[in-house]
């Protein structure tokens, strides 16, 4: 009579893949896994590119325009190119940092006075107001869209965390002078300059600067060709912080 090969203790074969198969969790934590790990690599990648290159659009940009496409606005005109750093007038540099985020070049992309001076108000019972540096701006802008979300906002920290690391200050600044929002389709103030005062960046006088610095809390309520009483008050106020940051020379600080 045959013996059979088998030892008492060896397990069938479609056992061994029952055993062998992998639980639906830990597929799903392996993928999710994977992912991250992608998002985090091309993230990486896609910031130092920018680092070095001019940017050729931003995320608020195509937003903009598809918007303007599923509600049935063909006419969409987009207003923007981009200029070097060297070609913004420095009181224009100088006016966004006065009117935006004062300490700029002395945070690491948060400003934690800010937020707690913020959030000190607003439990005194004031309306919670956003305290975002120039650094979290370029990363919404650029990366992200519009809105708020938590999703959103943990994008904005890690993409600023990026752009903090990799950057330096006065790139930061060159891409947030370049893809600022003025209003519908214009973007940058090279191209808001252009149409408003008919005149490129590199020549924008003080006053002009500080009124076009005064109008980015809300580009698309204020308007630099129609100043309200408003605009008109904060250009003021933010002449006189360029005055007391020190004019032009307060730039050197993220050179």
């Amino acid at each position: 009579m045959r013996k059979s090969n088998l030892s008492p203790q060896a397990t069938p074969v479609s056992d061994q893949r029952r055993l062998t198969v992998t639980p639906f969790w830990r597929r799903a934590l392996r993928f999710l896994f994977r992912l991250a790990a992608t998002f985090v690599v091309l993230s990486i990648v896609l910031v130092v590119i920018l680092r070095f290159v001019p940017v050729p659009f931003s995320g608020v940009m195509v937003e903009r325009q598809l918007g303007d496409w599923l509600d049935d606005k063909p006419n969409f005109k987009l207003h923007y190119h981009w200029v070097p750093i060297e070609k913004i007038a420095p009181p224009m540099q100088l006016a966004v940092i006065a009117g935006e985020d004062q300490r700029f070049p002395e945070h690491y992309g948060f400003d934690l006075a800010q937020m707690q001076k913020a959030w000190q108000a607003h439990q005194r019972g004031r309306k919670l107001r956003g305290a975002s540096t120039i650094s979290q701006q370029v990363a919404k802008n650029l990366f992200l869209w519009s809105g708020r979300s938590y999703a959103r906002k943990a994008l904005e920290v890690w993409f600023t965390a990026l752009i903090e690391l990799l950057w330096n200050k006065q790139r930061i600044l060159e891409v947030h002078l370049n893809i600022v929002e003025y209003g519908r389709g214009i973007y940058g103030v090279d191209a808001a300059s252009v149409l408003y005062f008919r005149r490129p960046a590199a020549r924008i006088n003080f006053a002009q600067a500080a009124l076009m610095a005064a109008v980015l809390p809300n580009p698309h309520r204020y308007k630099v060709n129609l100043p309200s009483a408003f605009v008109l008050r904060r250009q003021a106020w933010i002449e006189q912080q360029m005055i007391g940051l020190g004019g032009n020379r307060y730039l050197d600080a993220i050179r």
